[in-house]
């Protein structure tokens, strides 16, 4: 396992929602968090069939542009009636021509669980799988998973995606409904960020 020892990182991506919980998470090691967006990096394409494969491609693409190490997140909801799906294509299920419209995204996954009857309660998981690449090409790859049900209608204004329609096991509340801090601290994204702190800033 390789350390993190530098004092720069680039956030491989163009996604405020995810720029903001990312830059949160890494504030208490000091490390200078940069987004793609602010080095006017071009977004790779997204060839991979697995969170694993698509990280590890906006990661390495982001630390060879910037010649800094490069952090990538890549995340879904996997519907188990829908056999995983949307999974890698999260974001694309809420692409219009207009740009992204998870309002809509969320009515698909509700509608296609009607259409094949889908039993009660509808289970799903966020995945997030984190990549940590440096410009010689090494990496880390950390995994984090939250398994949950759908809800609906939607629930919530906080958060961002499809956390309006996601009650996580033992929940009452969407991660919609719920506070930020409080999702934070149960979410894929913590879970996953938990297994890159212990594994590349342990001790800064």
């Amino acid at each position: 396992m390789r350390l993190f020892d530098g004092n720069e990182l680039v956030i491989a991506s163009h996604n405020a929602g995810k720029i903001l919980e990312i830059g949160a998470l890494l504030e208490p090691f000091g490390v200078k968090v940069m987004s793609a967006g602010d080095l006017n990096l071009d977004e790779p394409e997204e060839t991979e069939d697995t969170f694993v494969g698509n990280a590890r491609i906006k990661a390495h693409a982001a630390a060879v542009a910037s010649g800094r190490p490069a952090l990538s997140d890549d995340s879904g909801l996997s519907v188990d009636a829908l056999g995983g799906a949307p999974g890698v294509y999260t974001a694309d299920w809420a692409e219009t021509p207009a740009g992204r419209d998870f309002g809509m995204a969320m009515g698909t996954v509700w509608d296609k669980c009607e259409e094949i009857d889908a039993g009660f309660p509808r289970a799903a998981q966020f995945n997030c799988t984190l990549c940590l690449a440096w410009p010689d090409g090494h990496d880390e790859v950390f995994e984090g998973i939250v398994h949950g049900q759908l809800v609906w209608p939607m629930r919530g204004a906080h958060g961002f995606g499809f956390d309006p329609m996601f009650q996580p096991d033992g929940e009452t509340e969407t991660f919609g409904e719920m506070d930020p801090k409080r999702k934070h601290d149960m979410s894929h994204r913590a879970d996953a960020f938990a297994k890159l702190v212990a594994g590349c800033f342990a001790g800064r």
